[in-house]
């Protein structure tokens, strides 16, 4: 009974696991800043990129990048802005979406 018990209880831990690392999955077009040094966050302790992302109705949206491989090899991005496309999963951590990038592309300037 045990062991059942045991099966049944991994079998949901990775049914849960695999849906929540597939349908968080998404990508977003807009510029690549940094927390600290151009968008002037309070909080903001050292250098932190985030993708800031402006939507149809003028409205804005932060996302901030984990430090992965990934993000590494974007590089990061101190004064100004780039623009970029980034895929990946987000999550909400601190008051603040974060997210883990799968993919990040600069794109072209408008």
């Amino acid at each position: 009974m045990r062991s059942l018990t045991l099966a049944a209880l991994a079998a949901v831990v990775m049914i849960a696991f695999v849906g929540t690392a597939v349908a968080a999955e998404k990508t977003f077009t807009g510029n690549i800043a940094c927390a600290k040094c151009t968008l002037k966050k309070a909080d903001a302790k050292e250098c932190q990129n985030v993708l800031v992302v402006t939507g149809e109705n003028g409205q804005t949206d932060e996302y901030y990048v984990v430090k992965n491989d990934v993000s590494e090899k974007f590089g990061h991005v101190c004064t100004g802005m780039k623009p970029a496309m980034v895929t990946g999963s987000v999550e909400m951590k601190d008051g603040k979406n974060w997210i883990t990038p799968t993919k990040m592309e600069e794109k072209e300037k408008k």
